[in-house]
């Protein structure tokens, strides 16, 4: 019964969000969310839990490199979305999805793999790093732990305020259309190295030749 009455902010987003996604960003979006799910990071029967499906093409992904994956969202418009993609591109593959708050998913320590792309900025800072926590603790020993976002400003002073209002038109977008939170862009793998991760990979996906994305890959220490 509570899942009937959650409020579903994607309500009208949902239905163009992968229009917006590739006027937005081209592909880069679309590959920074896949970047990480590739033969050397997921093997068949791996254990791949998802939060936030978006467009759904990392589950996808990680589906067809026969892993075991789980999405979960709040938003059953965004699950709409993803079961139709599901259907039209890919009934072969089986995918669980779950809709319900990712802080209600308490299979602590059982998956091989958490993705959280383009999902954690839509919380304040406070709320973020709850969440963050939360992900973590659903991971195994050694789990690995990607984050595909915003890119943490750097380079030089022109880049860094592209960089910035590039994304502030983003957060003011969803801030007055979903109500998520409006903020700065989080310096990922700062928080995900205070946890007690220890980044392995990242890569970095540009609009005008300028780092606009990256896509992280942390690892659970045992």
């Amino acid at each position: 019964m509570a899942v009937r009455t959650m409020q579903d902010k994607y309500r009208i987003v949902g239905p163009v969000y992968d229009f917006l996604s590739s006027v937005y960003s081209g592909r880069s979006i679309q590959d920074c969310k896949t970047a990480m799910l590739h033969a050397g990071n997921v093997s068949p029967g791996d254990r791949v839990l998802i939060a936030g499906v978006g467009h759904g093409r990392d589950a996808l992904r990680a589906a067809e490199l026969g892993a075991d994956v789980t999405v979960v969202d709040v938003s059953e418009t965004m699950l709409s979305k993803f079961r139709e993609l599901l259907a039209d591109e890919a009934p072969h593959l089986k995918v669980h999805t779950v809709h319900d708050d990712i802080m209600k998913v308490t299979e602590y320590e059982h998956y091989d793999m958490v993705v959280a792309n383009f999902f954690l900025n839509v919380f304040d800072r406070p709320r973020m790093l709850e969440v963050l926590r939360h992900l973590v603790s659903l991971g195994k020993p050694r789990a690995q732990l990607v984050v595909g976002d915003f890119i943490y400003p750097s380079g030089n002073p022109l880049a860094r305020l592209f960089k910035k209002g590039y994304w502030y038109i983003a957060a003011c977008f969803f801030w007055l259309f979903t109500d998520n939170a409006f903020h700065g862009i989080y310096n990922y793998p700062a928080y995900l190295e205070s946890l007690g991760l220890e980044i392995r990979d990242k890569k970095r996906f540009s609009l005008l030749n300028i780092h606009c994305y990256w896509s992280i890959l942390a690892e659970k220490r045992s």
